[in-house]
């Protein structure tokens, strides 16, 4: 455990180090797109947080080579190498999108490709564990079309949540959190060393999302763009498929000394996939909604709109902040509740009782007078609008400043960031031509 640690904080420092550096580089570069229609920020904001996002991957793994333990996983698996390409693939992918735009069509050739790559070196589904009857081996060609298609899918689910500032990285975070109990479990309670990389990839993800997330919280400073949402989404599909299929029941049955009790582990890999499916269930039950909606319309799946789950809450009256809070619970709630179902005796107990916290955080974000606020011990670390005091009163009613013209004025800059805005022109100016992103 102490070296999973040792990682993940090591890839939140980077991260968070890199962030601020990578944010003057996309203002520079003009990866800065002026405010659409469908957007809910009000000024222009720089993109391209995937690239600290990458260098936070890249150093979580540097050090995981050069410990004991987390070291072999180097030499006996090709997972970790593969993660790299496929990585490596979706972020210089989301990177050109960020600065100059690509077409929807091309950027998911370019996720089948990334994905193709990672199926290459060896990361793919080899068999599904069925209830009563164990694992059922699949064909090469099936197991390569579960796999890739289960990448697109992650990766455009996660995609299509970045609309609110912190939302898709806290998102993915939770779900990472869950998976990570899951997967550590698998491999330190019952020594099944396949489980070992989906934990490595689970720690790196969480680290990844923890640096970045200070950022990235309303109003947020920089966005993570399509190099940070589409890295993650196949980071969570990677940390997937390395584990389904790979998990023999017959090495918990040996264990637990019934079949009963081993289905009963094994609940959320029973059904393929299940347990990843289930932590984006509010992702991926928005992808599948906006698909439906803009077909049933007439309108090409990858249209931009504005209808998605945290536009409703905005729409109903929830203020931004609370409208991310609500998502992260109901992640939590649905995650950890799917996690439980595998975890016995005072585990479960423990996990259920992280799910009750998360119906109750749901309730009270419903009260109308609830305001949100950071703990004191983070406030150095947050937007002036998380923290308690005047400042924090004041910095709020800035931001929410309106002009005479009935437009929300612009949030206060910090003088570098003014010079260079003086230097650039606005954002829009900055981007020149840059056709809409496509959602």
């Amino acid at each position: 455990m102490r070296e999973y640690l040792l990682v993940l904080f090591v890839t939140a420092a980077v991260t968070y180090l890199l962030t601020g550096p990578v944010r003057k580089f996309a203002i520079v570069a003009g990866a800065m797109p002026p405010v659409r229609a469908r957007d809910v920020h009000r000024e222009p904001t720089p993109r391209l947080g995937g690239i600290a996002m990458f260098g936070g991957l890249c150093a979580g793994l540097a050090v995981a080579s050069q410990l004991t333990h987390l070291g072999n996983l180097f030499i006996q698996s090709a997972d970790i190498r593969a993660l790299l390409a496929g990585a490596g693939i979706m972020w210089l992918l989301g990177v050109l999108d960020d600065k100059w735009g690509v077409d929807a069509l091309v950027k998911l050739g370019g996720q089948m490709i990334a994905a193709g790559v990672m199926v290459w070196q060896g990361v793919t589904v080899i068999s599904i564990p069925v209830p009563g009857v164990g694992p059922v081996s699949v064909t090469p060609t099936m197991g390569m079309v579960i796999s890739v298609t289960l990448v697109v899918v992650m990766v455009n689910a996660v995609n299509f949540i970045d609309g609110l500032d912190g939302l898709a990285g806290g998102m993915v975070c939770i779900a990472a959190m869950a998976f990570f109990l899951y997967s550590y479990r698998l491999w330190y309670g019952y020594g099944i060393n396949d489980a070992a990389p989906a934990v490595l990839f689970s720690a790196v993800l969480i680290g990844m999302c923890l640096g970045f997330l200070p950022h990235n919280l309303h109003p947020a400073r920089i966005f993570m763009g399509d190099s940070g949402s589409m890295m993650l989404g196949l980071m969570l599909a990677v940390a997937a498929i390395s584990i389904t299929g790979r998990v023999d029941p017959d090495l918990i049955t040996d264990q637990t000394g019934s079949q009963t009790a081993t289905v009963h582990e094994l609940v959320p890999i029973y059904i393929p996939l299940l347990l990843p499916l289930t932590v984006i269930a509010l992702p991926l039950a928005d992808l599948l909604l906006a698909v439906v909606r803009r077909t049933w319309a007439g309108k090409s799946p990858f249209a931009a709109d504005k209808q998605h789950l945290h536009h409703r809450l905005l729409e109903v009256g929830h203020s931004h902040s609370r409208a991310v809070l609500i998502m992260y619970f109901w992640a939590a709630l649905i995650a950890f509740g799917t996690v439980a179902f595998s975890v016995p005796g005072r585990g479960r107990t423990l996990v259920l009782g992280l799910a009750g916290l998360c119906l109750l955080g749901i309730v009270v974000l419903m009260m109308p007078r609830f305001r949100p606020r950071a703990p004191r011990v983070v406030q150095a670390f947050v937007p002036p609008r998380y923290r308690k005091g005047p400042a924090a009163e004041a910095g709020t009613e800035v931001r929410d400043e309106v002009t005479p013209s009935g437009t929300p004025a612009m949030a206060e800059l910090s003088a570098d960031d003014k010079e260079l805005l003086v230097r650039l022109g606005t954002g829009a100016t900055a981007v020149g031509g840059r056709s809409e992103k496509q959602g």
